[in-house]
């Protein structure tokens, strides 16, 4: 399967490669699947079941509701909520209105939360309503007008069910390069980014999932990764809504649960981490399960160990394990492994989806020759135009369409990518990027501790895990930091190990920390 290209003109001054025939934005991914397969399953969730017929249905019933709410297209509408079926409905019925989504990961807490509905200057929130305490008092997010729970009755809130209407909201004139999604990712500053993801950029990611990776309409994925997070919200729903399968939600990844769920819902697709992967084989149980339908195994986020590759190879021969390497600034993929190049091709990430143009720029963004190192930039149809109400970290991530990854690798000869090195400050915790500013920041705050540095400490599981140095002005127990992290931070993000030193921290001439003399320790 193979679909055509063009260069196009977006976003201003961009001339990006796009599909040449295209669905006009989300929406239209479910309309033409309702179409096409109504009695078909779209999704799964626990014991309840749905009908493309019938995500479409709920999905004019959501719109139709949120309208009435006196929300207008344009409005930003947050979701505050887990690998349930109301997210999707949530996110669809939003698409059909013409909102934009912004998904906040069930992990954050409250600092968090207020930073992210402030600045995307969301006007409605559909939550957990177990997570309700975290919500941000009112005086602190004025324009949040509505706050809508899911999972049970909330004090000054308005439940999930009442908020649909019968019949179909009127129908939208959609501009592709129009924001549909905003998704909060850390920055080097410490504080978050909303990339703008476009209708476009969305369509057109979905297309590369299944050009590349052989996805048809038979397929069953198995949403294990959080609905919130660019894999699950791209790789896994709209992919699969695309190309008019199933999708099965997992609410939270827990190994052998994700083995029976796989088994009993006859999996055929799934996208994790490779710690998710390793998790899966100490099931002593492993074998016992069905998973021979299980053909496509995509992983990111870091390196998939060979003893791992040899292992799930040995144990399925029809799996085909392919990596996955892109951002939420490029709306997810933009490398992707060929099915069947996966042992071969283990060294890289993959080669450039269809619309992307990859390229490895030295320090001054002169383009480097085959071979040699330097910054990763890439652009295409599917590359955000930037951050929203941030133009200063757009100017400084962007230039001429083009995002500056962050990460040194190189281009083999035919074309394959490979990832050498990444900023420094990021630590990859099973997948989930922690930038060591954003923990240092919290850190600063804490009243007794005088200075800290945070750097990545290496593990057999999750790839690295977060390690905090600090100089305390009195004695202090690592347990009190971690509880203070814990009040401020997403979970992942709270320091595994806590090194109290008593001296002031390695720094260089020109007064900033050597990370590499803690790493080296």
């Amino acid at each position: 399967m193979t679909f055509q290209t063009r260069y196009e003109s977006h976003y201003g001054d961009r001339v990006v490669r796009c599909f040449t025939d295209r669905p006009k934005g989300v929406d239209q991914l479910l309309r033409s699947a309702a179409e096409r397969k109504p009695e078909a399953e779209a999704l799964v969730d626990g014991d309840r079941r749905f009908t493309y017929a019938e995500l479409d249905r709920i999905t004019d019933e959501v719109a139709s509701g949120l309208l009435d709410l006196g929300l207008a297209p344009g409005d930003r509408m947050a979701l505050l909520l887990g690998n349930r079926a109301e997210f999707a409905f949530a996110l669809m019925g939003a698409m059909r209105a013409g909102l934009v989504v912004v998904p906040l990961n069930t992990r954050e807490q409250k600092p968090e939360i207020e930073f992210n509905l402030v600045n995307s200057g969301a006007k409605a929130l559909i939550f957990e309503a177990e997570l309700a305490e975290r919500i941000p008092d009112r005086a602190a997010v004025p324009d949040l007008r509505h706050r809508i729970s899911v999972g049970g009755a909330v004090s000054g809130a308005t439940e999930f069910a009442a908020v649909k209407r019968s019949g179909k909201p009127p129908a939208l004139d959609i501009d592709e390069e129009a924001p549909a999604v905003i998704l909060y990712t850390s920055g080097t500053t410490g504080k978050p980014k909303g990339a703008i993801l476009t209708q476009m950029g969305l369509v057109i990611s979905t297309m590369h999932y299944q050009e590349r990776w052989k996805l048809e309409e038979t397929d069953r994925a198995l949403m294990a990764v959080p609905a919130t997070h660019v894999t699950g919200l791209v790789a896994i729903f709209l992919t699969m809504v695309r190309v008019g399968g199933a999708t099965i939600l997992q609410p939270i990844f827990k190994a052998a649960d994700f083995l029976a769920l796989a088994a009993r819902e006859r999996m055929t697709y799934t996208l994790m981490v490779p710690a998710m992967y390793n998790l899966c084989l100490l099931q002593a149980e492993f074998e016992k399960f069905d998973l021979k339908g299980w053909r496509v195994g995509g992983y990111g986020g870091s390196p998939m160990p060979m003893a791992t590759v040899k292992v799930l190879a040995e144990k399925l021969p029809a799996l085909q394990l392919v990596n996955a390497y892109g951002s939420t600034e490029t709306t997810s993929p933009s490398t992707l492994t060929p099915p069947g190049e996966g042992m071969r091709r283990i060294d890289t990430v993959g080669c450039p989806v269809t619309c992307a143009d990859v390229i490895v720029v030295d320090d001054n963004g002169r383009e480097l020759p085959r071979g040699e190192s330097g910054e990763i930039w890439i652009g295409g149809g599917h590359v955000s135009p930037g951050y929203w109400n941030n133009p200063e970290a757009t100017r400084a991530g962007f230039t001429a369409g083009y995002w500056h990854s962050g990460d040194i690798g190189s281009m083999t000869e035919d074309g394959y990518v490979r990832i050498l090195d990444r900023k420094k400050d990021m630590i990859n915790r099973g997948g989930y990027k922690i930038y060591s500013a954003e923990v240092e920041d919290v850190l600063a705050h804490h009243p007794d501790i005088g200075e800290a540095a945070v750097v990545a400490e290496p593990d057999p599981v999750l790839g690295e895990k977060v390690h905090a140095f600090v100089l305390s002005k009195r004695p202090l127990a690592a347990d009190d930091v971690k509880a203070f992290c814990r009040e401020r931070l997403s979970d992942y993000k709270v320091p595994d190990f806590i090194t109290f030193v008593d001296a002031p921290l390695p720094r260089n001439a020109n007064g900033k920390i050597l990370k590499r003399a803690l790493r080296q320790g």
